[in-house]
C-alpha cells in the first residue's frame, strides 16, 4: 500500500483530516497502527468504550455496532440454549430413573418362590423414610430363612441378585454355626 492509500485509509477509519492523518504516519515510519494509537493519544480519535477496538466513519461504524449487536444476541441465544438443553438432560435422566423403578421389582422369597413384591421405588422409599425400621427388618428376615431378589428386564440385575444370594447364604451359615454352638 503507498503512502497517499494509508493517508486515505487513515482519513477512513479515524475521521480526522488529511494533515492530521499525513502528520502522524510521518511521525511513524507510515506504521497505519501505530498512526492510530498516536491520534488516540492526542484525543483526535475516540477509543472505543469495550474490549475491542473499532474505527470507522458513518456506515463502517454503523455496520460494526450492527455486528457487535448481532454477536451479542447471539451468544446471550447460546447460553439459553446450553441452560435449557442441560435442564432436559436432567430431566430425562430422573424420568429414566422412575421409569426403571417402577419396572425392577424387589421380591421377597420364602422356600424358593416369591411371596411378595413391590418396586424399587416403594423399596427406595422406605429405606429414606424408614431408615431404621426396613433395614433391620431385612436383615432378621435373612435369619429366618428369607431371601431377596430383584425381577425386571436389566443385566444389572443378575449381579444384584448375586449378592442378594450371598447375603442369604452368609445369613443360613451364621445360623448354623449358632445352632451348633448351642447344641
Amino acid at each position: 500500500m503507498e503512502n497517499f492509500e494509508k493517508v486515505e485509509k487513515i482519513i477512513e477509519k479515524t475521521g480526522v483530516s488529511y494533515e492530521d492523518a499525513k502528520k502522524v504516519l510521518e511521525e511513524n515510519n507510515y506504521d497505519m497502527l501505530d498512526a492510530i494509537i498516536a491520534l488516540e493519544r492526542q484525543g483526535k480519535v475516540v477509543t472505543p468504550k469495550e474490549g475491542s477496538y473499532t474505527a470507522g466513519a458513518g456506515q463502517d461504524m454503523e455496520n460494526v455496532q450492527k455486528f457487535e449487536l448481532a454477536q451479542r444476541q447471539y451468544e446471550k441465544d447460546c447460553k439459553k440454549n446450553n441452560f435449557k438443553e442441560g435442564c432436559r438432560k436432567i430431566a430425562d435422566f430422573f424420568k429414566f430413573i422412575f421409569k426403571k423403578s417402577l419396572e425392577i421389582e424387589f421380591c421377597i422369597n420364602k422356600d424358593g418362590r416369591c411371596v411378595a413384591g413391590v418396586p424399587v421405588l416403594v423399596l427406595v422409599l422406605l429405606l429414606l423414610g424408614f431408615f431404621w425400621i426396613t433395614l433391620p427388618l431385612i436383615v432378621i428376615g435373612l435369619f429366618f430363612g428369607i431371601s431377596y431378589s430383584f425381577t425386571g428386564v436389566d443385566k444389572v440385575i443378575l449381579d444384584v441378585n448375586d449378592v442378594c444370594d450371598k447375603a442369604s447364604q452368609t445369613a443360613e451359615n451364621i445360623k448354623n454355626e449358632f445352632k451348633k454352638d448351642n447344641e
